[in-house]
């Protein structure tokens, strides 16, 4: 299906070019074909005037353009670098394109440091990374890195031990050298000589046991208990547990709605644990082509065994596991049955592996059997006692007045997504900081919250820099 061009074929771009079919589109950007090989990036409204007025581009970088009423910039991009969304982008054939991507990651944050990049448009020409929706989720630079090198699985760079087993032609020393030009550090990974087979590298993991001590999760007491219990105390505690037959924590799924705090709770225990991780969802393994996200999703797991002790998350699982009595063909059939086969594979070579989804009705039953997910965890929103717990934390070392009742505003967060309680926390801080007071008033969280939507009340959708 042809997609709706903003200019007529032939159209003159300020002399230097003629625009014509379009090749990719989204919400106020257009890639278009040029003369020869060229290509076009073609931007206008809030995009374009987010993209200025954040300084990712300069005004010299942007030819100006009006057809009929519309206004819009271009950029012109020769053959010989790359532009296309991070997930379109075709993976690094060297370390050379590898450190010109870092390098852009590098500057871009220089400009915009704050802010989701996972849905950004690589702009090789100007060096940059710029955002085409910060509506989602911020993804962290060391997976957008590492997303981007292995050709869309969701990887982190860090630590490297869990990304060097998918980069067979970079050794280790270069994958540090990437890290660093993007502005990262590199982490996780012992160079090992080889034995006289050749002279490639081999990255191994340094978390083995993570950090010692009680895993704690601020606002959700009852999932705190169970990562505790299950997961926590299985590999602090191995030999314990190995003579009595349990060699590694089993397979959970976090079930629950929108907000509640399931991310959140998977990303501090990865960090108690102090394991590589990787990441599978519809995005990074997803493929058009027949067989190849059975193919991505082998490779993920292999590369998780193969770090392991490891952490395999995956995220709405709903996407890419429901029922094969739904339809979707004999590929759909393959990839559950690939999933099948891996998943107690990696249990048993000592991957810890996390489901979320939000519709846990809709994945096929021979997924959540027990030995592939033993335990199906509904995870809620916060009640008041864990919402007070999770405000106390937020605001440790915060100067506030006597005037400020937290249990009044706990009752008050009770059964909203967390993200609301940090942004009344930040919010009211930024109201005091304005204000000039050195302490945090009841009037600043007052009014704090009484920003946010009523509930029920859908949220502003933010797209670009709106």
């Amino acid at each position: 299906m042809p997609l709706d061009a903003w200019l007529p074929i032939g159209f003159d771009i300020a002399g230097r070019a003629k625009a014509g079919s379009v090749l990719l589109s989204g919400k106020d950007w257009q890639i278009v074909k040029a003369d020869g090989e060229d290509r076009l990036l073609l931007m206008r409204g809030e995009l374009l005037r987010g993209w200025l007025g954040n300084r990712l581009l300069d005004e010299a970088d942007v030819l100006r353009i009006r057809f009929g009423s519309n206004e819009m910039g271009a950029i012109l991009n020769e053959p010989s670098f790359s532009l296309a969304p991070l997930d379109q982008c075709a993976s690094p054939r060297n370390k050379v394109e590898a450190l010109s991507f870092a390098t852009s990651l590098r500057e871009t944050r220089v400009r915009y440091p704050d802010g989701s990049l996972g849905h950004g448009l690589y702009v090789e020409k100007l060096s940059r990374i710029l955002p085409a929706c910060t509506e989602d989720a911020l993804l962290v630079d060391e997976l957008v890195l590492g997303s981007w090198l292995t050709g869309g699985l969701r990887v982190s760079v860090n630590p490297m031990s869990g990304i060097q087993n998918l980069l067979s032609w970079m050794s280790v020393e270069q994958l540090a050298d990437v890290i660093r030009a993007a502005g990262l550090e590199p982490t996780g990974a012992i160079p090992v000589p080889s034995s006289g087979m050749d002279d490639v590298s081999i990255a191994r993991s340094e978390g083995n046991g993570g950090t010692e001590g009680r895993f704690r999760l601020p606002g959700r007491s009852a999932l705190e208990n169970f990562f505790n219990d299950h997961v926590v105390d299985i590999v602090h505690n191995r030999s314990h547990y190995a003579a009595l037959g349990i060699e590694n924590p089993g397979a959970i799924v976090l079930e629950g709605p929108a907000g509640c705090g399931k991310t959140v709770a998977v990303e501090r225990l990865i960090a108690h644990l102090g394991w590589p991780y990787f990441a599978v969802d519809a995005e990074s393994v997803a493929s058009p082509f027949i067989h190849e996200t059975s193919r991505k999703v082998g490779q993920l797991f292999q590369a998780a065994i193969a770090a392991a002790p490891s952490v395999i998350v995956i995220d709405e699982m709903d996407a890419f596991l429901s029922e094969r009595d739904a339809g979707g063909g004999q590929h759909r059939i393959e990839e559950i049955a690939e999933f099948l086969r891996a998943i107690p594979e990696a249990i048993k070579a000592g991957v810890l592996v996390v489901g979320m989804t939000n519709r846990v009705d809709m994945i096929d039953p021979a997924v959540l059997r027990r030995g592939r997910f033993d335990h199906i965890v509904k995870v809620d929103y916060a009640e008041k006692t864990e919402m007070l717990d999770l405000l106390r934390t937020l605001l440790e070392g915060v100067p506030l007045t006597e005037d400020v009742t937290l249990e009044v505003y706990a009752s008050r967060l009770a059964g909203r997504p967390l993200s609301d309680t940090a942004f009344v926390v930040r919010e009211a801080a930024r109201r005091a900081a304005r204000a000039r007071m050195d302490k945090i008033d009841d009037t600043c969280f007052a009014n704090a919250i009484n920003a946010l939507p009523q509930s029920g009340e859908p949220p502003k959708p933010r797209v670009g820099f709106l």
